[in-house]
């Protein structure tokens, strides 16, 4: 007797025995996602809008006049755009933003010429070679990022004035005390850590000295934190500002910053002029934000990933 075999056919519906509605469910998730996402792209854009908005206000207040300036309601847009504000700049300060944009540049690239030596060697030596007590001068160095900026500032000017260096109104006081930075030691030297021990070793059986293989090995493998210490080292120097003003109290010896801060008085009134201070800010913030354009990609890459993989 042959048994009849009934074929049924599984149809599963969105909704199971309990009222359960999957496709409900499903768009319920995609709503609530994209709502997600518009509060995370409104956030986003409200910090970027707080972010650019002095740097707007600095533009728009180099482009006024004074009379517009001191209007009981500011304007958000120049009534009419006063270029001549940048030319000013220069005749009133008799050609002294010259001088000090050179002070600048010097200070800036000697300091991070020796600066990056310094940081490279210290970091190589940290991350590759082999001495006793390695590993707690390194936590002792790393101790002193635990202590406040201000404090380094008051130990280094008391030094400096204290025990007659005759540095005041140079380039070294300047240069010299701010040439050591443990952060950038600390990152390049975790990016070193990276690199494997074994190109050390082959360089080694191969007759290579440390600084061979430093300059042929370590330096092009970690040249992207290399850049970033670089320029951030650079832009740090350019936007120096406590230090300069503490050592240095000859206008002819200041840095940008301090220049930008004082001056474009009136001699009648002694009353400073905001337009052209503004317009000497964004004089002085044009290069760097040229500078973070054109190399942004390697202070990302720089500060994000390792020397190799693997």
């Amino acid at each position: 007797m042959e048994q009849e075999v009934k074929k049924t056919n599984f149809n599963p519906e969105p909704s199971d025995s309990l009222g359960f509605d999957i496709e409900k469910e499903k768009k319920k998730d995609q709503v609530l996602k994209v709502i997600k996402y518009i509060f995370i792209f409104l956030f986003l854009t409200l910090i970027a809008l707080s972010s650019i908005l002095p740097f707007y206000w600095m533009i728009i207040t180099s482009l006024k006049t004074d009379v517009e300036y001191r209007q009981a309601v500011p304007t958000f847009f120049p009534q009419t755009i006063n270029w001549v504000n940048y030319k000013l700049v220069i005749e009133k300060t008799n050609n002294l933003f010259t001088t000090v944009l050179l002070n600048t540049l010097i200070v800036g690239v000697v300091s991070t010429i020796l600066s990056v030596l310094m940081t490279i060697i210290t970091a190589f030596a940290f991350a590759k070679l082999k001495f006793k007590g390695k590993n707690l001068l390194f936590s002792l160095l790393l101790a002193t990022m635990m202590i406040p900026g201000e404090l380094f500032t008051t130990t280094n000017y008391i030094t400096v004035s204290n025990n007659g260096f005759g540095w005041f109104n140079t380039y070294t006081v300047l240069i010299v005390p701010f040439m050591m930075s443990v952060f950038y030691i600390y990152l390049l030297r975790n990016n070193m850590m990276q690199i494997s021990d074994s190109l050390y070793q082959a360089a080694k059986v191969d007759g290579a000295g440390d600084m061979r293989f430093l300059v042929k090995v370590m330096i092009p493998l970690t040249s992207p934190t290399i850049i970033s210490i670089t320029l951030l080292k650079f832009i740090g120097t350019w936007n120096s500002y406590i230090w300069p003003r503490l050592v240095n109290k000859d206008v002819e010896w200041q840095l940008l910053s301090n220049w930008v801060s004082g001056g474009f008085t009136y001699p009648a009134t002694s009353e400073a002029s905001q337009t052209l201070k503004m317009a000497a800010a964004c004089m002085v913030t044009l290069p760097l934000l040229i500078l973070f354009i054109l190399f942004r990609k390697y202070i990302m890459r720089g500060v994000s990933r390792s020397g190799t993989k693997g």
